[in-house]
């Protein structure tokens, strides 16, 4: 296994999350709700496990009708993304190389 690879991170409601993070600054719990396609329950789970990595940052705000939840990739969590998505990257890499296919003459060879 690559020495990068983060288990932890690897979940794949995790993944899309800090996925749907990297480009983003401060990022609303609905929009990442709707865009994964999860329940409030499910992503708050997985919100608070990153959080708990130091991950994620939370913050809790007020807009005209409602409390709002946004999130944030840290610089940690940041930092491990990148270092997981290389790992993936060099595992696919791997996968897309060519194996050596006998040649005819030694496919048919028999005693």
């Amino acid at each position: 296994m690559d020495p990068l690879f983060d288990e932890f991170l690897h979940v794949p409601a995790r993944l899309s999350i800090v996925a749907l993070l990297a480009p983003a600054d401060w990022v609303d719990f609905g929009f990442l709700r709707d865009t994964i396609g999860t329940s409030d329950s499910a992503l708050s789970k997985q919100i608070t496990a990153l959080a708990s990595a130091g991950y994620v940052a939370v913050r809790k705000g007020q807009d005209k009708r409602a409390r709002r939840t946004y999130v944030q990739l840290t610089p940690t969590g940041r930092h491990a993304f990148q270092r997981h998505a290389a790992a993936l990257e060099r595992i696919v890499a791997v996968a897309r190389m060519p194996t050596e296919q006998p040649t005819q003459d030694q496919g048919m060879q028999s005693s």
